[in-house]
């Protein structure tokens, strides 16, 4: 850094490690851009098959945390190099994992009968252990936390009492099951993790570098910036094109928050509403088709079912949530008498400059549309995003900005690989203890077989992994508890996932721990907990939502057109009932008894007593009518 001397001359400040810091900056760029190299050698080719191809990602994923995310991460401390020279220590111990576990032979069964080798002890032992340290490192201490007192279930857990006892086991028989088997660690989620998500975060990245993700804020304010309330509106207009292809709720608050946030205060929102509405609009994100969040992609994985048939399932759900946000925002905007921007961008104008940017979200839909394999319609995402940005001079990218996306791409993806093979670990145990079993009859005992209050128990539980999980490791550890459950209730099992996966969104937006509200009041200079509380009642579509998908036809895939048109109306109508009812204001303030009309109406329609839950609709389009009415009085005195 410079710095300047009383005759204005600058002098170069050394910082401490420079040195070192550049050459593990180097050592971070070529192994990130490997890796990425690797990935979509592996996406088209697939040529390693999955036995020995996740452990060989996730030692290469290990090794980049390792190296990226430092034990001391003070680079003033004295302590600096010592903790890079463990790090590099900690490298060489993930390579000789690596290097048995290559060889490791899965088909001879001897080591079923006889143990495993001491070295293959000693490089599972070594994996597991760095495995929790790069959790650490990336997603906190309750990842960590919770894997730990899964395997504490697994190997003491003949100690429990009766009703939670199991047959313990040995350190020789966790390791092979967690380690040297397709059902631990290197399980699904990892193996989901290891392609198509990875694949899709690297599309995420080179949107990013070729300037479409500014294109879709452009775009966003163009078509709402005109409207009362237009920045607020287009932050969730934007949101809900850049999530899903951030893969973060928190990294998209941060990215779209930077621009609409400044707007949205200088507009006359409170820096605490600004904060929590693109905190809501960017955790909305990551439900919204085409590309959801890491989690869908996963839930292809457990269900079996087409990603195509999950995207189409999805699709009126996310425009549910994103019209109840966006109606949040208008009533805020009519009770604070804000009026529209001056000048927005002309939407021909944006798109004469941007269009082709959506010739690879087009390419993507299409390919999943027609079933396609997830992972190779993202390889064609990636090509074709770099091929678009070509016709153009302004997105054209050269060879710095192209291996700057592969690098991003490769850093983005390392918390969700870590966490996916921690929660792998988690899913192994259930499995392997049956402790899934003992929490399905707990809730459905406490729950005294009210699926309502079986609903009610399990968003508890999701509130309280999403507090210190990644959403995608939430959303696994409580599809392996919660879903079979669900399905015991009668509900079929993509509605069971997509209920679980839904709540497992809900920690970004609910106090006292609401990560993506809170980074939004970090860029708003806002009350994080001020905030969390306005994101919490911008996103309540994330609660409301999931009830209706279990007791309509919202995303039964079996239901009619007239059911699912039923179910839309009456999810709507509980939406702005709920809205106007906590805001006060419709058309124009509401008196002591339409607010009351509003909160009756929520229970009669999602209760449905004695068949008579239609009258709830009734009852909002018989307020909205009086609401008009009175409105036309007001304006004529």
């Amino acid at each position: 850094m410079d710095i300047m001397t009383d005759k204005n001359q600058p002098v170069v400040e050394h910082l401490p490690h420079e040195r070192t810091v550049n050459l593990f900056g180097y050592l971070i760029l070529g192994i990130a851009v490997a890796l990425s190299v690797f990935q979509i050698w592996q996406g088209v080719s697939s040529t390693i098959s999955a036995t020995y191809f996740r452990p060989i990602h996730l030692c290469w994923v290990l090794i980049l945390i390792f190296l990226h995310y430092p034990l001391i991460t003070n680079r003033k401390s004295s302590f600096y190099l010592a903790g890079r020279v463990i790090d590099l220590a900690l490298c060489g111990l993930i390579v000789f994992a690596a290097y048995r576990m290559s060889i490791f032979d899965y088909n001879d069964i001897n080591h079923l009968f006889y143990g495993l080798q001491l070295p293959d002890m000693i490089a599972g032992c070594s994996l597991l252990l760095l495995l929790m340290e790069g959790c650490r490192r990336t997603v906190g201490w309750v990842m960590v936390l919770i894997a730990v007192l899964f395997l504490s279930y697994s190997a003491f857990g003949d100690l429990l009492p009766s009703g939670f006892a199991i047959k313990s086991y040995s350190l020789q028989e966790l390791i092979q099951f967690q380690i040297f088997s397709a059902n631990g660690v290197f399980g699904s989620a990892l193996g989901i993790a290891a392609t198509t998500v990875f694949i899709f975060v690297l599309f995420g990245a080179f949107l990013e570098v070729t300037g479409a993700g500014k294109f879709f804020i452009d775009l966003a304010f163009s078509i709402a910036g005109k409207y009362r309330g237009g920045p607020a509106k287009a932050a969730v207009l934007a949101s809900a094109g850049l999530g899903s292809i951030s893969g973060s709720a928190i990294a998209n608050t941060v990215t779209t928050g930077s621009i609409t946030i400044p707007m949205m205060k200088k507009l006359g929102y409170k820096p605490e509403q600004a904060a929590g509405i693109e905190a809501a609009a960017s955790t909305g994100g990551q439900i919204m088709p085409p590309i959801m969040g890491a989690g869908a992609f996963v839930m292809a994985q457990f269900t079996g079912v087409p990603y195509s048939e999950i995207m189409l399932a999805s699709i009126a759900p996310a425009i549910l949530y994103f019209f109840c946000t966006l109606l949040y925002v208008h009533l805020m905007a009519c009770k604070l008498d804000l009026k529209a921007v001056s000048r927005t961008e002309a939407v021909i104008s944006v798109m004469k400059d941007g269009a082709h940017h959506l010739i690879p979200l087009a390419l993507i839909t299409t390919l999943l549309m027609m079933a396609y394999s997830p992972l190779l319609v993202g390889v064609a995402g990636c090509a074709a995003i770099l091929v678009t940005a070509a016709l153009r001079k302004h997105s054209r990218i050269g060879l710095k900005k192209f291996i700057e996306g592969m690098k991003n791409g490769a850093l983005m993806a390392l918390p969700i690989s870590a966490a996916c093979g921690a929660a792998g670990i988690i899913v192994g145990v259930v499995g392997q203890t049956g402790i899934g079993l003992q929490f399905t009859q707990f809730v459905m005992d406490f729950s005294g077989g009210y699926m309502l209050i079986a609903l009610g128990l399990i968003s508890l539980v999701a509130l309280v992994l999403g507090m210190g999980l990644p959403v995608t490791a939430a959303y696994i550890v409580l599809a392996v508890m919660a879903v079979p459950m669900l399905s015991d209730f009668g509900l079929p099992l993509l509605t069971a996932h997509l209920i679980v996966f839904w709540l497992s969104q809900t920690s970004n937006v609910t106090p006292p721990i609401a990560l993506a509200a809170f980074a939004g009041a970090g860029v708003a200079n806002a009350n994080p907990m001020k905030s969390s509380v306005e994101a919490f009642k911008l996103a309540g579509g994330l609660f409301i939502i999931p009830i209706m998908m279990a007791y309509t036809s919202l995303v039964n895939s079996d239901a009619g057109f007239a059911d699912l048109t039923f179910s839309i109306i009456q999810t709507l109508t509980i939406i702005m009932a709920i809205a106007v009812a906590i805001e006060g204001y419709l058309l124009r303030p509401l008196t002591g008894i339409e607010r009351l009309l509003a909160f009756f109406t929520i229970p009669l329609i999602m209760l449905n007593p004695f068949g008579v839950g239609f009258l709830g609709i009734v009852i909002m389009l018989g307020l909205i009518l009086v609401q008009w009415k009175g409105r036309g009085r007001i304006n004529q005195s």
